[in-house]
């Protein structure tokens, strides 16, 4: 489902701001009806020592939501996927720095290969060589970065707030850029009444409320190693679905980056998912945001 975003923003055709407020609105809708079924809506009302970590964690989120459709207009989508992965690079580095989890020599390994393979997925190695570089294409880029960077915050703050339910604070995020963002579209326009309405509905009930059920629910029956293996489903559906529905092809160098990037996030999953069965041993939990 979420490696198909990108078709659902296109064919939207809004500003990113306006898709943002969508998914939000959407999100929130299908969310609800999620936190109803689940008997869980009294883990909704927020306590003084929760609300900043809550109410911070939703606005990263909104952030980063709006920071990846801001780069889908200046990068493919799955490009855009594929730099929003290094986000769990981020978690690593945030872990050491903020939780005081211990930096091991794979570990290292594991980030500097990941950086390397992130410059390549980006394809500077083309653009620098044959100098067709399309206007904001490395906007697009910082934006990826710094959307995995607001997201590597929400899943240390998520560990913080792991006595909530995952659905929770989903809830949350979606509520926060329902109330903040709604003056954007009154503001600057709403789209057109038809399919752009529908393509944008979808973004929100498919790719953020029933897609995040389906998440929640699968990682609350597989172990973190299963979980780790199956998130590079993501991206690889979104590469295909811009090579099938855009035609937009990768190069080697980019599809070597790619596998980089994807071996080193994995091999540092693995090393955390062992060094949580130690004794003591923490790990923070996983979030999908984008």
């Amino acid at each position: 489902m979420l490696g198909t975003i990108g078709i659902f923003v296109k064919n939207a055709n809004a500003d990113p701001l306006t898709v943002t407020w969508f998914r939000c609105a959407f999100g929130l809708i299908g969310l609800t009806l999620w936190v109803i079924s689940r008997r869980q809506t009294r883990f909704l009302r927020l306590t003084r020592a929760s609300a900043p970590w809550v109410l911070a964690a939703g606005s990263l989120m909104v952030v980063s939501w709006g920071l990846f459709f801001s780069a889908i207009e200046r990068i493919s989508a799955g490009v855009a996927i594929v730099l929003f992965q290094f986000q769990q690079m981020w978690v690593l580095v945030l872990g050491a720095l903020v939780l005081g989890e211990p930096i091991g020599r794979r570990r290292i390994g594991a980030v500097s290969a990941a950086m390397v393979g992130l410059v390549l997925a980006t394809g500077i190695a083309e653009h620098q060589a044959s100098g067709d570089v399309r206007q904001g294409y490395w906007l697009g880029v910082a934006f990826c970065v710094v959307g995995a960077f607001c997201m590597a915050w929400v899943t240390i703050i998520a560990w913080r707030l792991r006595e909530l339910p995952a659905g929770i604070l989903a809830w949350w995020q979606c509520a926060i850029g329902t109330l903040t963002l709604w003056v954007w579209p009154m503001q600057h326009g709403w789209p057109a009444l038809g399919t752009a309405w529908l393509w944008l509905a979808g973004l929100g009930t498919i790719h953020t409320g029933l897609a995040y059920t389906l998440i929640y629910g699968g990682m609350a029956r597989m172990s973190t190693g299963r979980i780790a293996l199956f998130q590079f489903v993501y991206p690889a559906v979104a590469i295909v679905v811009d090579r099938l529905y855009f035609g937009r092809h990768l190069s080697s160098l980019q599809l070597m980056g790619i596998v980089l990037m994807s071996v080193a996030i994995l091999s540092a999953e693995r090393a955390r998912a062992v060094s949580r069965t130690r004794p003591g041993g923490t790990e923070p939990n996983e979030i999908n945001g984008a």
